[in-house]
C-alpha cells in the first residue's frame, strides 16, 4: 500500500504541507529539508495521484517527450535518461515518434497538449523548428538551433575528434555526415574543420548526395575519416575493411555518440559520447524553471566525452620510421 502524505510527514519531523510544497513545487521550503523530502518521496516510492495532484496544483505531473525516430538507437537511450530524471522530481513522461515527419510532429504536439502536458520536451526533425506552444517547451539539438534550451555541445566534439587525430600524425581527412539540414551534424562537421591546423586537409561528405568510394579514398591519401554518427563510421570502418584495408593501421575512423554496438565491434569505434544523464537533468530543470516563471539560463551547452578505442592510431609511418644506426663492423661509404 502507497504510504500517505501525512506518514511521510510524520517520519521526517515535518509538517504535512511541507511534503505537499516540495512535491508541488510551490511554497518556502529550505534547500536542506527539500532534499531530504525528495530522498524520502523516492525512498518510499510516493506517487502523487494524478487528478489530486492536478487539482492542488493545476499540473497533471506529466511532461511529453517527442523524438524523431525511436528506431535510432541514441534516441532510446535518451528517453531512458529523461525518464529517470522526471521521475526523481516526481513527474511521468509521454513519449511520442514523429517518424522524422514534421507533419506528425506538430500532431504530437498537439496531442501532448490536449492530454494535459505540464511542459513537452522535443528533439525536433531535421530542419525543423518549435517554437510559439501555449506550454512550457525545451528544444535538445544544437547550439546553432533557435530555441534550443539544451545540447551537447556538437561543435567542440567535432573539435575534440581532428584534435585526436592531429596528435597522431593525421593530416589528410574525410568528414562524413548525412544531411545538411541537421543543425547537429552541421555544427559537428563546423567545429571539425576549425581544428583543422595549418598543413591539414579535409574534404567533406554528404551521404544524401551518395555514398563515397571509402578504398579510393584511402588510396589518394586520406588516413582518417570522421563520421557524424556511429552508424556512419560503422558503414566507413566496415567497406575499408571489406576492401582489404587496415582500420586503424591504413585508415582510423572516428563516429559520434558512443551507440550500444560501439564498444561491441571489431575494432572497438573511438567515438565522442554525449553525457545523456546531465542533458536529460538540464533539460527537466529548464522546464521546472519555466513552470515557476524563474529566471532562465541561457542555452546551456553540456561537453562531450573523447572515447578512445582500437579504430584510432598513428597515420601510417607516424612518428616516421627510424634508419637503423650501422653496427659495429658495417662498412659504410
Amino acid at each position: 500500500m502507497q504510504p500517505r502524505l501525512k506518514e511521510i510527514a510524520k517520519a521526517l519531523g515535518v509538517s504535512t504541507a511541507t511534503v505537499s510544497n516540495v512535491l508541488s513545487g510551490k511554497g518556502r521550503v529550505s534547500d536542506e529539508t527539500r532534499k531530504l523530502v525528495s530522498e524520502k518521496i523516492r525512498e518510499v516510492g510516493y506517487r502523487p495521484g494524478g487528478p489530486g495532484r492536478a487539482l492542488r496544483t493545476g499540473r497533471s505531473g506529466v511532461l511529453g517527450l517527442v523524438l524523431p525516430d525511436i528506431s535510432n538507437p541514441l534516441f532510446p537511450a535518451l528517453a531512458q535518461a529523461i525518464e529517470t530524471a522526471a521521475e526523481r522530481s516526481g513527474q511521468g513522461i509521454l513519449i511520442a515518434d514523429s517518424h522524422a515527419d514534421p507533419g506528425a510532429q506538430a500532431e504530437a504536439l498537439q496531442r501532448m497538449i490536449q492530454r494535459g502536458a505540464d511542459g513537452i520536451i522535443i528533439v525536433p526533425c531535421r530542419g525543423t523548428q518549435v517554437s510559439d506552444l501555449p506550454l512550457p517547451a525545451v528544444v535538445i539539438d544544437s547550439a546553432s538551433t533557435p530555441g534550443n534550451c539544451v545540447c551537447s555541445d556538437h561543435q567542440r566534439g567535432g573539435q575534440q575528434a581532428v584534435e585526436h587525430l592531429l596528435d597522431l600524425g593525421h593530416r589528410k581527412f574525410a568528414l562524413l555526415g548525412q544531411s545538411r539540414r541537421s543543425s547537429v551534424q552541421s555544427d559537428r562537421i563546423a567545429g571539425m574543420q576549425a581544428a583543422l591546423a595549418a598543413g591539414a586537409h579535409a574534404e567533406t561528405f554528404w551521404l544524401e548526395d551518395g555514398t563515397p568510394d571509402f578504398a579510393e579514398l584511402a588510396r589518394r591519401g586520406t588516413t582518417a575519416i570522421i563520421a557524424t554518427s556511429d552508424l556512419h563510421a560503422l558503414t566507413a570502418l566496415t567497406r575499408l575493411q571489406d576492401a582489404g584495408l587496415s582500420v586503424p593501421g591504413d585508415v582510423s575512423v572516428i563516429g559520434f555518440d558512443d551507440l550500444s554496438f560501439s564498444a561491441r565491434i571489431t575494432p572497438g569505434l573511438t567515438t565522442l559520447a554525449q553525457n545523456m544523464p546531465e542533458i536529460a537533468a538540464k533539460a527537466v530543470a529548464h522546464l521546472s524553471l519555466q513552470l515557476e516563471s524563474a529566471p532562465l539560463p541561457m542555452a546551456r551547452l553540456v561537453p562531450m566525452e573523447l572515447v578512445v578505442r582500437g579504430s584510432t592510431g598513428p597515420a601510417p609511418d607516424f612518428p616516421p620510421r627510424k634508419k637503423p644506426s650501422p653496427q659495429q663492423g658495417d662498412v659504410t661509404t
